[in-house]
């Protein structure tokens, strides 16, 4: 069965656009042209994933994205004019996967679909017996439950900021290039998304020092990307 992505946009020519590609990429695509179809849609069809645009009629992508959050772990991949910086901040803050600017290339759309579905469908939902990696601060990732804690509290991770921290923790110590992470956590190589690595590693470790300052063990190497720093490094 093909897995099947739901085209969030209130502009035909977007619709059109992403729908032909993807249909021509083997997907089953649905569309909705404003919030409330989308979150009917998205209800009645289950996505495997959905693009979703911010500017929308009668309900907004970001109201969008945080009712569909709180049932729902489908992949979401906001759509957003480069201009909407907060939005996307906001939209990745209430739970969605991505993000892609506009105007977007269709090969870009095309590996950041691939890249998430990738990740969506390696993260059971169970299993038995569980992977413990703990770091600084309390830190503890349990891998196969996808969670993360800082002492006894549970650190609200999006699906991607949880990728991110088990890889540099995994390799505690190893400093990764800003194009080595978009490589092995969001899927895809693709030119000047730097600023996408930045932007995740910034949004984490605010959530770890909202727990405890301890907790947040990712530095900066300059010139050069990020690490997780090993305790003895500290």
């Amino acid at each position: 069965m093909p897995q099947r992505i739901l085209v969030v946009d209130d502009e035909p020519a977007v619709t059109d656009l992403l729908a032909y590609n993807l249909r021509k990429a083997h997907y089953e695509v649905l569309i909705a042209a404003n919030g409330r179809e989308a979150l009917e849609s998205a209800r009645a069809n289950a996505p495997d994933l959905i693009l979703l645009d911010l500017m929308l009629p009668e309900v907004d992508g970001l109201d969008v994205c945080r009712e569909l959050r709180r049932d729902s772990r489908v992949p979401i991949i906001m759509l957003t004019a480069r201009g909407e910086e907060v939005d996307r901040v906001v939209g990745l803050e209430l739970g969605a996967d991505d993000y892609i600017s506009k105007p977007f290339s269709v090969r870009e759309v095309l590996a950041r679909v691939k890249a998430v579905l990738r990740r969506s469908a390696s993260a059971p939902e169970q299993a038995e017996p569980v992977t413990v990696i703990s770091g600084p601060g309390g830190l503890r990732l349990e891998v196969e439950r996808h969670e993360a804690h800082v002492q006894a509290s549970l650190l609200e991770l999006s699906r991607l900021e949880f990728d991110l921290l088990h890889t540099l923790l995994r390799h505690a110590g190893r400093v990764f290039s800003r194009e080595q992470l978009l490589e092995q956590v969001w899927g895809y190589d693709y030119p000047g998304d730097a600023r996408t690595v930045d932007s995740a590693v910034k949004r984490l470790r605010a959530k770890l020092r909202a727990l405890d300052p301890k907790a947040d063990c990712i530095t900066a190497v300059r010139g050069v990307g990020y690490k997780l720093s090993r305790e003895s490094e500290r």
